[in-house]
């Protein structure tokens, strides 16, 4: 009986420590409750890669795909549509080997007119089916989102900000086993050359 006791509260207290208990294992969500280097710690206790697009700059589709591109490293071919994302994020990954999981930030999507609720909804949604893909794997798939709501009105410039703190991606220097752990599971070239 005391054993039992013993080994219910170490279960219990192992599990208070797991980051992101409390989030389903495949899901979308807005980030609200999460800060973006906390989910980076997250990725690195858990050993998920870790995929992070400040989407800040974009206005329209064609930017917000050319950056999720350019943060994520995606290969040369990719296609800058929202199906090809589908594909890089889903067969590309599952063939290039075994994966642990995935904490991945979309923050500061665009809200505006060239890019609209329609446009945005169908971002979100191909990390829905991305989610659901990984899911019948028994991969976790975490997605975090947030929107982007300051903008300059029209025919006003954009404020610049001075002194931008690097994003956290900017920050991988090394090619530690830890690092490679965090680094783009999109970057078939380095994993070949590493394998």
């Amino acid at each position: 009986m005391r054993m039992d006791f013993l080994t219910l509260t170490f279960e219990r207290d192992a599990e208070m420590d797991t980051p992101l208990r409390n989030v389903r294992t495949n899901i979308v969500q807005s980030i609200r409750a999460y800060g973006v280097k906390e989910l980076q710690g997250a990725a690195e206790q858990l050993g998920h890669h870790f995929l992070y697009a400040n989407l800040a700059k974009a206005q329209s589709k064609q930017d917000v795909l050319e950056l999720i591109a350019a943060q994520y490293t995606l290969p040369s071919h990719f296609g800058k549509n929202f199906d090809a994302l589908y594909d890089c994020m889903t067969d590309l990954v599952h063939k290039s080997g075994p994966q642990t999981g995935f904490i991945v930030v979309l923050e500061h999507i665009p809200a505006n007119s060239k890019f609209d609720k329609e446009a945005r909804e169908q971002l979100l949604d191909i990390f829905r089916d991305t989610a659901d893909y990984w899911s019948d794997r028994k991969i976790p798939f975490r997605c975090f989102y947030s929107f982007s709501v300051a903008r300059a009105p029209k025919g006003e410039e954009p404020i610049e900000v001075e002194n931008e703190e690097p994003m956290p991606t900017d920050k991988i220097l090394d090619v530690s086993p830890m690092a490679l752990r965090m680094s783009s599971p999109f970057n078939a070239g380095y994993w070949l050359t590493a394998a």
